[in-house]
């Protein structure tokens, strides 16, 4: 079995401890006995020969700590060589003994790497250029590549100078973006998130900027958010959304919004003030940043689903915070902040009360006018809105009477798009079950002849909530003359109820609206008269109750005395 590989004598014995660590990791791989041992003893000199290579670049020739350290790491190294023949060869004397030999070496290469850490730390280097390792090829990269690679840059970033942090940062972040082998090894290795966490507290705007980026891109993959958080990487990235740069505090804000997708960790956010931080950049939002404030309505919006949290939420204001940020330009800010105003009113009338006060009605309504040019998304959110928090208080429904809401439904049922129409017709289902007043404000903005079209829609859900619509609202008798006054509603009712159109509708319904038109003797004419009267008949001998009690009303008017006789049974 070979030992080491002999350096030249001319090589400088700094490189020539390079050296020996490489051959000695290769060689490591050949030993059978003591696994594990050897696996940590690998590991060490994996760490030390990266912190040598950092320090390679460094103008070092006069330091005498470094050459005093580096005479010790070969007497080390030389010491390893020797353990590593006798492994090969298992010409040791004793197992209990060569594991004692090894767990020496361990200590040994412990103390190595501190001391060139030390060395590095209080200023005695002086970098000469700062190369990081040449990346391995992603193809082809074994995982040993890999994490020699990402062992050197945690190196770098420990012992390295600003500049050497700073590109070990950036090819770290690199890295990480185009392979995710490298984010696995990387918070698998010893120390490395610890580091990441730490330098997000440095007070340097690059090296931070990069810091938080590396952490983002880290929390972007879910089986590794949990690291980060038993690191604790909340409260320094609260502390960047307090005081690092624009760019720090939007990697940190999307960091924070990944890993609060789990409610487990909204306290500790809450905890270390993260909360008010988050408001904060909400509450101060300029034209400009709407990257960030958006970003920090995502956190805020996981956040809020705790009671306590949203307590404290609407404590420090946030109910004024997100009703202005409703009426800013940026749509994604828009939708997040209605989104967060209608979770903080869920079942809450103290709430839905402030809402009101604050205005919120009014920007509700403003970006479902169909003059305005908001995306069809925004207005999604903000016909949901209205919905969920105004339609239970009937001093809001006389606000969104006042405001024009109604207007814009019938608008949008008119003439929207097909997703708008979807959901003015559900908010007119919705309106007209709140109140007589409802009711009566539809009939009068012309909604009749409107539902009458959809009856025949063909989307059955649409046709079901179109007749369901219809039927609240003709429960009013002015309402019914309404529908009467269009002998073409009445003909589309009888048209709808043929037994054989199995996609007509819900007829129950359909049936309900007309036993309530035929207390009109117009109604009744325009029935007895239509050429679809014999849809109700065929319902009736098919002994649908609604339809024989239709036919027996017009049996007993004085414009049709006789029908068959099967209706006197």
């Amino acid at each position: 079995m070979g030992g080491l590989a002999q350096p030249t004598a001319q090589k400088p014995r700094l490189q020539q401890a390079i050296l020996l660590i490489s051959s000695l990791i290769s060689l490591s791989y050949s030993i059978k006995v003591f696994a594990v041992k050897w696996q940590s003893v690998r590991n060490k000199l994996q760490e030390l020969v990266s912190n040598l290579s950092a320090i390679e670049n460094c103008e070092s020739s006069e330091n005498l700590s470094l050459h005093v350290t580096v005479e010790s790491i070969l007497a080390t190294l030389e010491g390893c060589d020797e353990l590593s023949k006798r492994c090969l060869d298992l010409s040791y004397s004793g197992k209990l003994l060569m594991q004692s030999d090894l767990d020496i070496l361990s200590a040994r290469l412990d103390t190595h790497v501190k001391s060139l850490s030390d060395i590095y730390a209080v200023g005695l280097l002086r970098q000469s250029y700062a190369l990081v390792v040449s990346r391995p090829i992603s193809a082809s990269a074994s995982r040993d590549d890999i994490k020699f690679y990402i062992t050197d840059l945690l190196s770098r970033l420990k012992i390295g100078c600003r500049e050497m942090k700073k590109q070990a940062l950036l090819a770290f972040n690199d890295v990480i973006q185009e392979d995710e082998r490298y984010v696995k090894i990387a918070v698998e290795l010893d120390g490395f998130t610890n580091l990441l966490v730490n330098l997000l507290d440095l007070q340097d705007r690059d090296i931070q900027e990069e810091t938080a980026k590396a952490v983002s891109l880290i929390s972007g993959f879910e089986c590794h958010k949990g690291v980060l958080i038993v690191a604790g990487v909340v409260a320094p990235l609260i502390r960047v959304l307090v005081t690092g740069s624009e760019l720090s505090k939007e990697y940190a804000a999307r960091c924070l919004m990944r890993v609060t997708k789990n409610s487990d960790n909204a306290w500790s956010v809450s905890a270390h003030g993260g909360v008010t931080a988050l408001l904060k950049i909400c509450g101060n939002y300029a034209e400009g940043k709407n990257e960030l404030v958006g970003l920090a309505c995502g956190v805020l919006k996981n956040l809020v689903g705790v009671e306590e949290i949203k307590r404290f939420m609407i404590e420090e204001g946030a109910v004024s915070v997100f009703v202005r940020l409703a009426k800013c330009k940026d749509e994604v800010i828009q939708m997040r902040s209605l989104d967060l105003l209608q979770i903080m009113a869920n079942g809450d009338e103290s709430i839905r009360k402030l809402i009101i006060q604050e205005g919120g009605i009014r920007t509700f309504v403003c970006i479902l006018d169909p003059k305005s040019s908001y995306l069809t998304k925004t207005r999604e959110v903000a016909f949901r809105g209205v919905v969920n928090i105004y339609f239970s208080s009937e001093n809001s429904l006389s606000l969104l009477i006042n405001h024009g809401f109604v207007d814009h439904i019938l608008q949008f049922l008119r003439y929207g798009e097909v997703s708008m129409q979807e959901l003015a017709l559900k908010a007119a289902f919705w309106l007209c079950g709140t109140s007589e007043e409802a009711k009566k404000v539809m009939g009068d903005a012309g909604f009749i002849p409107v539902l009458v079209k959809f009856l025949d829609s063909k989307s059955y859900e649409i046709r079901e909530m179109a007749a369901e619509t219809l039927s609240n609202i003709v429960i009013l008798p002015q309402n019914r003359k309404k529908f009467v006054q269009n002998e073409q509603n009445v003909g589309k009712l009888l048209q709808m109820l043929d037994p054989g159109e199995v996609n007509s509708g819900n007829k129950k319904v359909l049936l309900s609206i007309l036993m309530l038109i035929t207390s009109s003797n117009t109604a009744r004419k325009m029935i007895l008269n239509s050429s679809y009267l014999t849809n109700v008949e065929k319902l009736a001998e098919a002994e649908v109750s609604d339809a024989k009690k239709i036919v027996r009303k017009l049996t007993s008017n004085r414009f049709r005395s006789i029908l068959s006789g099967i209706w006197h049974s």
